[in-house]
């Protein structure tokens, strides 16, 4: 039973390293646009194009991620609830 808890604390561990990859990502992105400063209409037109480009990409990987946790998280708990009842 113990090693379901260390597996489902290092799932949950590294679902918070590919979010935060995730977010640097998108962090890094902006600042580039920032450094760049171009017209308001290159402004917009890369705004839409980050909006198709995002819920394509990020949100699949963050979906996947905590699709994941969640699968393990309840694998643990059915673990845990079986192995402490037959005890």
């Amino acid at each position: 039973m113990m090693y379901m808890i260390i597996v489902s604390i290092i799932v949950c561990i590294a679902a918070l390293v590919g979010t935060i990859l995730v977010g640097r990502d998108v962090s890094r992105q902006l600042k580039q646009y920032e450094e760049e400063g171009d017209t308001l209409e290159n402004e917009l037109a890369r705004s839409h194009a980050y909006e198709k480009t995002s819920l394509k990409y990020n949100v699949k990987r963050l979906s996947w991620i905590y699709a994941v946790v969640l699968l393990v998280v309840f694998i643990v708990c059915v673990g845990i609830i079986y192995y402490g009842v037959n005890q």
